[in-house]
């Protein structure tokens, strides 16, 4: 059991990270106050349901009114519309199923016990997507408060829109938020991060910055860059969801920028594959010091061609559009250099085998990291 001493100090800790919460949401426009906003909306939108059904309904429908409400509040207008019409659909078999078992059946334990094996079953159906246990749920309340009655489930269904249409219309009065510019910069300062471990690698090879230590602290940090790109990859897919049904129309070149900075990001996730093997490589060769027996003109024009990669990565992730004349040059200067080195590396017959053998594993994978951004480019610029 916790020491007073440790509880108090869980307890500042938590209230300093709720304040820093609240002190991001008010700073800017971010996750932080999007959760803050569609919170206030649940609450003004649930509260207005209740009051209606409260006014207009019989007290026994009017809890689902607030409760449609917020399953109509989503992150999302598509999310919101969707959930929405899904749970009317649920509440809608639900009810009827109570209606159709109550006036055939009557009102007894084995055919409630009938009405829970069916409505699981049906709820089970990819139509109703989350809301599939809302079958079960809704048949019980019109099964045993409503007893099967058309009028309680038509009372139940004026509840249910009541709160849908008070939901909704939260979401049109202050629609959510964009962040195409939020998503794209993410996009940019992940390939820029990218970009210059390529420039220290290009150093590294030259020799003007053999820090071994960094470079294994890179090989550590790969699998948080990695992270990084998968939720930078669902920020995006949520943004592209915020798009659709949005009430307010968004410009053409923010429709098209989406699709673009995730093509951007699926790039970034392979090339860090490769620079993965490369770094490793980097590494073992700083270790066991085979790194000073490259020649120097080997280890110029690998160089050449990590920063080469870099400026093309830079163009790749950039916030406006990419200059598709720019990366192609890039990208064609680089391979055509690349040749230029696999030729002179096939040529050198002085060199040991643990010198070529790493030769071709630095020219591997600087080859299969530009065949990603050749690739890349096909898929940022089709009309190229």
């Amino acid at each position: 059991m916790p020491r007073p001493g440790e509880r108090r100090c869980r307890v500042r800790a938590a209230a300093a990270g709720k304040i820093a919460y609240l002190r991001r949401a008010a700073r800017g426009s971010g996750s932080e106050r999007d959760d803050l906003v569609l919170g206030a909306k649940s609450v003004v939108a649930a509260m207005a349901a209740w009051v209606i059904a409260r006014y207009l309904l019989p007290p026994t429908v009017s809890t689902f009114a607030p409760f449609t409400a917020l399953v109509a509040l989503q992150a999302t207008v598509y999310r919101s519309v969707r959930d929405c019409v899904q749970y009317l659909l649920a509440m809608a078999v639900g009810a009827a199923l109570a209606a159709c078992l109550a006036a055939t059946a009557g009102i007894h334990g084995w055919t409630f016990g009938l009405l829970t094996l069916i409505a699981l079953c049906l709820g089970r159906s990819e139509r109703f997507g989350q809301q599939g246990t809302q079958v079960a749920i809704v048949g019980f309340f019109a099964f045993s408060s409503g007893q099967g009655r058309i009028d309680y489930i038509g009372h139940l269904a004026a509840s249910v829109a009541l709160g849908a249409l008070c939901g909704l219309t939260a979401h049109l009065v202050l629609a959510p938020a964009r962040h195409v510019h939020h998503r794209q910069q993410a996009v940019a300062d992940l390939h820029t991060a990218i970009s210059r471990r390529l420039d220290d690698l290009a150093e590294i090879l030259e020799g003007n910055n053999p820090d071994t230590q960094r470079i294994r602290h890179w090989r550590r940090d790969w699998d948080k860059i990695a992270a990084e790109c998968e939720r930078i990859q669902a920020g995006i897919d949520s943004e592209i969801e915020n798009n659709r049904l949005h009430p307010r129309r968004a410009v053409d070149s923010a429709k098209a920028a989406l699709p673009r900075a995730r093509d951007a990001v699926t790039v970034a996730e392979r090339a860090m594959d490769h620079l993965r093997s490369l770094t490793r490589t980097v590494d073992y060769a700083l270790e066991n010091e085979e790194i000073q027996n490259l020649p120097a003109s080997f280890r110029t024009t690998s160089s050449t061609l990590l920063r080469r990669a870099a400026t093309a990565m830079q163009e790749i992730g950039r916030t406006s559009p990419t200059d598709s004349r720019r990366l192609d040059r890039l990208i064609t200067e680089a391979e055509t250099e690349l040749n230029r080195a696999e030729q002179q590396e096939r040529a050198t017959a002085d060199a040991t085998p643990t010198v070529h053998t790493l030769q071709g594993t630095v020219l591997t994978d600087i080859s299969r990291l530009l065949a990603e951004l050749h690739s890349g480019h096909k898929a940022l610029t089709p009309e190229s």
